[in-house]
């Protein structure tokens, strides 16, 4: 595929506002302006000016976990029977037949995050993929792209109403340290085992294996914290392990965000579209990204779909620009922050060459709730085509 006249925000050093793009194989093979294109191809794709940006990322959902318009039978986002499953997997549970995951394509959403939710302390692990195909295996970027910890209100919440551990924030991190701890010494176990033939490694625990990606940090460790001293709590435990921490939501991380960026830990912000549904949301604010932003924190924005319908991340970002937040900036916290934070930017969140081709065409504003992409490419394949369909 070749496509033309196109304006190219590539999030990297140079744009190109009348540029090209060749696309071999589902990868972006070329790159440049159109005055620089010595032949111009019969099949090329003619997009008359339209803004031309790399596939939108939503970087924390539960797409497919929860799934549309159903009730327990489609819930398989939280394993209440046990505040610690580390074990679970992500990929066990999404259904990437969802419908949803056509309402993110027409959106521009090309890839995201998913996983269990919040109601344990630590959940399970999360995956990225993209989000057109059948078969999950198919679309994965990342099969265990980082762990889920929780603190706070949704742990407390659930494990009151059982009357069982843990029923405070006391808890709550005292049973992620125990865990971590085992997982740590099931790992010192396991290396002494290899070096001395005489030692027998230990029995085979799940929940340590899990951790074991955590403890090396080759998987993130995304903790769910809104309060501010939920957000301390989650680098008190990162420092401790040495893990490599993302905070998600950081609802009142504007309230640190001079600590925060001192710590150097990224922010995955969000949902900006909702009420004060619980306490720890009473001090929500809209300006929340541009206050990190101005401190140079690294901050995605998020849906936390289904909290947010997932096709409502680009007006998200909308509403963060409303409130302070650069345009320039609210796009690149939908793109290539996203892909770095969470570690896939060799693939995703830019367009350059070797990179998936992964593409939103537009000819309106992405941010406007009234806008529709022209086309959406996913691994070089058009899979939303709204001219087409004269839309």
């Amino acid at each position: 595929m070749l496509i033309i006249h196109a304006n190219i925000k590539t999030m990297e050093s140079q744009d190109y506002p009348n540029g090209y793009l060749k696309i071999q194989d589902g990868k972006i093979t070329e790159l440049g302006d159109m005055k620089d294109l010595d032949v111009q191809e019969t099949d090329s794709l003619d997009v008359k000016g339209a803004l031309v940006l790399p596939g939108l990322i939503d970087a924390h959902s539960h797409i497919g976990m929860w799934e549309n318009g159903l009730g327990f039978e489609g819930d398989d986002g939280n394993e209440e029977t046990d505040p610690l499953t580390p074990q679970l997997r992500a990929i066990d549970a999404v259904n990437p037949m969802d419908y949803c995951f056509e309402e993110a394509r027409q959106a521009g959403i090309t890839t995201v995050l998913t996983g269990p939710g919040s109601a344990n302390p630590i959940s399970g692990s999360w995956c990225a993929m993209k989000t057109y195909g059948r078969r999950i295996d198919d679309m994965l970027l990342s099969e265990q792209v980082g762990m889920k910890f929780a603190l706070g209100e949704n742990p407390k919440g659930v494990y009151h109403g059982k009357g069982e551990t843990p029923m405070t924030r006391m808890g709550t991190a005292a049973l992620i340290r125990e865990e971590l701890h085992k997982a740590k010494r099931y790992l010192d176990d396991q290396k002494r085992a290899k070096k001395d033939p005489d030692i027998d490694p230990p029995d085979y625990d799940a929940k340590s294996e899990a951790l074991i990606p955590v403890l090396k940090r080759k998987m993130k460790a995304f903790f769910h914290a809104h309060r501010a001293d939920d957000i301390f709590t989650a680098l008190r435990i990162a420092k401790e392990f040495k893990l490599d921490c993302v905070i998600v939501h950081a609802t009142e991380g504007y309230k640190i965000a001079d600590i925060l960026a001192g710590e150097k830990v990224p922010v995955i912000a969000g949902p900006v579209l909702c009420d004060r549904s619980k306490p720890e949301l009473r001090d929500m604010s809209i300006e929340n990204t541009a206050i990190l932003r101005k401190h140079h924190v690294e901050t995605a924005i998020c849906t936390d779909h289904p909290v947010i319908p997932i096709q409502y991340l680009g007006l998200s970002a909308g509403i963060c620009v409303k409130a302070g937040l650069p345009y320039e900036e609210a796009l690149r916290m939908l793109t290539i922050v996203p892909a770095k934070i969470c570690g896939i930017d060799r693939r995703v969140g830019s367009i350059k060459k070797g990179k998936d081709a992964d593409l939103l065409i537009i000819s309106d504003d992405p941010l406007n709730v009234y806008s529709k992409p022209d086309y959406v490419i996913l691994n070089g394949n058009i899979v939303v085509n709204n001219i087409e369909k004269g839309n």
